[in-house]
C-alpha cells in the first residue's frame, strides 16, 4: 500500500491485538492485489446497541486506482446469524466481504466480466392485428420489426404509444429489434 493503513476506534478502547488482527487482514488485501493504495479501517458499536456491547459496526475503505471499494458490516445480519456476535467475527466479516469485492473489481480490470450491451429505447408505432409482431420507432427515427417471441415481458400487453427497450440484431433481411421489454422512458446515451 501507499498510504499506511488508518485504523479509528469509536467509541472504544483501542487493542493492540485487534489493531494486530486488522492489520495483518489489510496485508493479505494488500497482496491480493499489489495496487491498493490505501485501507481504511472504523470500528464503532451501533448508536442504538452501545449497553449491549456484541454488536458492531466494522466500516472500510480500499483506494484503488480510481476507485474506492466500501464495505459495512452491517450488525443486524450478524445478530441473526450468530447467537453470540463478537467483534472479532465482525471484523473477520467485514474483510472476507472486502476481499471479495477486490475480487470482483480485479476481474473487472482484467476484463474477465463482460460488459453487457446498452439497451436502446424506442415506441411503439404498430402492432400486428393477429398478434404475431409489431415495429417500433428508434431514437434516430428508423424502424425496427420485432416478433412476439422477441417481446421479453408479454406481447399482449404492449399498445401503441408504449416506450420499450431493446437490443439490436442483424436479421436476415437487415436489422431487427430483439429482447424487447416495456420500460420507463428516460434518456439513455
Amino acid at each position: 500500500m501507499q498510504v499506511p493503513i488508518e485504523i479509528r476506534f469509536h467509541q472504544i478502547e483501542p487493542s493492540d491485538s485487534l489493531e494486530a488482527e486488522i492489520r495483518a487482514h489489510a496485508e493479505r488485501l494488500d497482496r491480493l492485489y499489489g495496487r491498493l493504495t490505501a485501507c481504511r479501517v472504523s470500528i464503532e458499536p451501533p448508536p442504538h446497541q452501545r449497553q449491549t456491547g456484541n454488536l458492531w459496526n466494522v466500516h472500510i475503505e480500499l483506494s484503488v486506482p480510481g476507485k474506492t471499494l466500501v464495505v459495512t458490516r452491517d450488525p443486524h445480519k450478524a445478530h441473526l446469524r450468530h447467537a453470540r456476535p463478537d467483534l472479532r467475527k465482525s471484523i473477520k466479516e467485514a474483510f472476507k466481504s472486502a476481499e471479495r469485492q477486490l475480487k470482483d473489481f480485479k476481474r473487472v480490470i482484467r476484463g474477465d466480466v463482460k460488459a453487457h450491451e446498452a439497451p436502446f429505447q424506442g415506441c411503439i408505432v404498430r402492432l400486428d392485428p393477429g398478434g404475431e409482431y409489431g415495429f417500433l420507432r428508434t431514437a434516430a427515427g428508423g424502424e425496427l420489426y420485432f416478433s412476439r417471441t422477441s417481446v421479453l415481458d408479454g406481447f399482449d400487453a404492449l399498445k401503441v404509444g408504449d416506450t420499450v427497450h431493446y437490443s439490436s440484431i442483424d436479421g436476415d433481411s437487415g436489422p431487427v429489434a430483439n429482447k424487447v421489454w416495456r420500460g420507463p422512458a428516460h434518456h439513455l446515451d
